[in-house]
């Protein structure tokens, strides 16, 4: 049985976006996973409930992680450690001299020990580097767990096997089926985890994942990792091959918390039509790919269509800003 710690206020509702739909001739949904608490919205605080639960049940005292300089993810385990009376040692990509706002200036606020390294070592050192700090941790008395990129781990993933469940007895309450479901991918495990919920529901949604860093092969092959990994917990496997993972490439724009003129002028334009608050590194480029890709017909067949807003109001730093006119 897996040990299961409650922190997100759930369920998160499902609202329309009227304004949003009339201009697109479809029906669009967005469900606030932004709303899931405070210091700790957004998506991944429903995967540490289960990643937190484990290191709890091992009876560990300090929580390890890593991410981009603006990481939500590290920014939540930051809070919940802090919450729960444990350490945080977060490893972040980025320049201990960069100014500290947003995700970064909470961390720091919270409490969490940083480790600050290159992007070379980050994308092929950081397992080792997180491994490193377990073991010095460990020679001052301490327990700690690990929980990797944005809590994309079969673990983790669990948190969105249950958001799937979630949104299934959403659409009882509302009387409204949605045949698209649509989420940014930035570490795989949101979507690894809405595609085994709605696979072993037998619901006939298409999950769809916009990819805002790397390829949609690179991705296609992590959540096939990740749908393993789900299935070590749950006891069932499914059979699934990459070309049923709708992941649509085209949308990282500049790259991983880089932004283009374009994307930051659509945040604004949906803030001002919906009053909804999209962030620059995740939520609003997916958010402009699934309207960009409306206009070209690719979600011609789809007549309800579910938007996740994972969170990441925190993550705006000051060169995003100044490309708001």
């Amino acid at each position: 049985m897996v040990n299961r710690i409650r922190f997100a206020n759930l369920p998160t509702r499902i609202e329309r976006l009227n304004r949003l739909s009339k201009e697109l001739g479809r029906n669009i949904y967005i469900k606030r996973d932004d709303e899931t608490g405070m210091e700790i919205s957004g998506n991944k605080i429903r995967k540490l409930e289960f990643s937190v639960g484990e290191a709890l049940e091992n009876n560990c005292d300090y929580l390890i992680t890593c991410g981009g300089i603006q990481s939500n993810h590290a920014r939540a385990t930051a809070a919940v450690a802090a919450k729960l009376g444990l350490g945080s040692y977060l490893v972040l990509k980025g320049d201990e001299n960069e100014e500290a706002e947003g995700n970064l200036f909470l961390d720091k606020l919270l409490g969490a020990k940083i480790k600050f390294i290159t992007k070379e070592e980050y994308k092929y050192n950081r397992k080792e580097i997180m491994e490193d700090i377990r073991k010095s941790l460990e020679v001052e008395g301490h327990k700690a767990y690990i929980i990797p990129e944005g809590a994309s781990n079969g673990m983790g993933s669990l948190g969105y096997v249950n958001a799937m469940e979630e949104i299934l007895e959403q659409e009882k309450q509302i009387d409204v089926k949605f045949d698209a479901i649509v989420v940014t991918v930035g570490s795989g495990g949101t979507y690894a985890g809405l595609y085994y919920g709605n696979h072993v529901n037998d619901n006939p949604a298409t999950i769809y994942g916009f990819n805002i860093c790397d390829t949609k092969e690179h991705f296609q092959q992590i959540v096939l990792k990740l749908l393993d990994e789900i299935a070590i917990y749950t006891g069932k496997g499914i059979d699934v091959n990459e070309d049923e993972l709708h992941i649509i490439d085209g949308y990282p724009g500049l790259g991983y918390a880089l932004s283009r003129s374009e994307e930051i002028e659509f945040i604004n334009y949906i803030a001002k039509l919906e009053g909804i608050i999209l962030d620059p590194v995740y939520t609003g480029k997916a958010m402009y790919g699934l309207v960009e890709e409306i206009k070209k017909g690719t979600f011609d067949k789809h007549e309800n269509i579910l938007f996740i807003h994972t969170g990441g109001i925190f993550g705006w730093n000051r060169e995003q800003r100044g490309l708001l006119k």
